[in-house]
Formats: structure tokens, C-alpha cells, sequence
């Protein structure tokens, strides 16, 4: 509970910093603690959709970069939504893109409106898409709605249920 409350009041804190700037996306992702026998951390990937379900964008994609002859790059496919729509396509690692599993706690991805996906995105109600997966363990995708741009500041959250934790977005005009 303490760690959702903490993810729910950094992205409060975010919020005013980001409007003071420019409009933009701060994303707050919560790795869960799991109390199990063998735990590894999850690959998690973020992307946007748009209303009908269509890939629109890839943010993040959170996976063992360090395992030899890029090993790390075959349990991707576990991560089955985001594999289906967009990861099979892809030539990992991408600058930017990639990164490296994360530990237990919150992580934000930050997005202003310089950002490439930011500039491309058309007017319209897309979808925030969180899906992690873990080795010896189970998966899970959460999906945020929203509008963009935005008019109005706004910060939104849902919560996963064992591999993810609280999900924030907080929007800022």
C-alpha cells in the first residue's frame, strides 16, 4: 500500500513541474515486491494505442540486455500483446527504446512535447498499454485511456493485480 501511495505522489509532485514546461506524458510504472521462491525481475514493454486497438507507438521496452548472444532478446515473446503488435518487427536494441529490467519500486518515463512520439501523435483518445512478464512467473497488461493533446491537466492510475503494481499517468497541457 505505501508503495502505491508513493507512485500516486510522485506523479503529483511531476505534474506541476511538467506544466511548467511544455505539455507531455509522465508515466509511472510500480514493480510489485513478490514474495516467491525464485524471482526474476519482468520484461516490461509500453506502448500507445489508438481507439480501435492499433499499435501507434513503442516507449519502452524493459529486458535483460546483458545475457550473451543477446539470449535476453528471445523472452520477449512472453510479453505477447506488445510481441504481436510491434516487438517481432522490431531490430533490438533501440537507442532510446531499450533498457534494462527494472528492480522493485516505481520508474518514470518522462515525455515532453519535443519527444518524436509526441510530435507524431494526431488528435484523437489512444491508450496507455503496460505488460510485463516474468520468468517462473506469470504476466500482465493494464491499459489507461486518454486524450491528446490535452486541454486540461490530469493524472490517472489503475492498479495490477501481481506482476505490475499502480500504473500513472499524469497528461499536462
Amino acid at each position: 500500500m505505501r508503495n502505491r501511495f508513493s507512485a500516486v505522489l510522485l506523479a503529483a509532485l511531476l505534474a506541476p513541474a511538467l506544466s511548467a514546461s511544455a505539455a507531455g506524458l509522465a508515466i509511472t510504472v510500480e514493480i510489485p515486491r513478490l514474495n516467491v521462491a525464485e524471482y526474476h525481475r519482468p520484461y516490461v514493454a509500453i506502448w500507445l494505442e489508438d481507439a480501435a486497438h492499433k499499435h501507434v507507438a513503442d516507449l519502452a521496452v524493459w529486458y535483460d540486455l546483458k545475457l550473451k548472444d543477446d539470449e535476453g532478446e528471445k523472452w520477449l515473446k512472453d510479453l505477447r500483446q506488445w510481441w504481436r503488435r510491434s516487438g517481432r518487427t522490431l531490430d533490438l536494441p533501440i537507442d532510446g527504446l531499450s533498457g534494462p529490467t527494472r528492480p522493485v519500486g516505481s520508474h518514470t518515463l518522462t515525455l515532453d512535447s519535443s519527444h518524436a512520439v509526441l510530435r507524431a501523435l494526431a488528435a484523437g483518445d489512444y491508450q496507455l498499454v503496460v505488460e510485463a512478464a516474468r520468468e517462473v512467473g506469470g504476466r500482465e497488461l493494464l491499459r489507461l485511456p486518454f486524450s491528446w493533446p490535452a486541454s486540461s491537466a490530469s493524472t490517472t492510475s489503475t492498479a495490477g493485480e501481481a506482476e505490475l503494481g499502480t500504473i500513472t499517468l499524469t497528461i499536462t497541457p
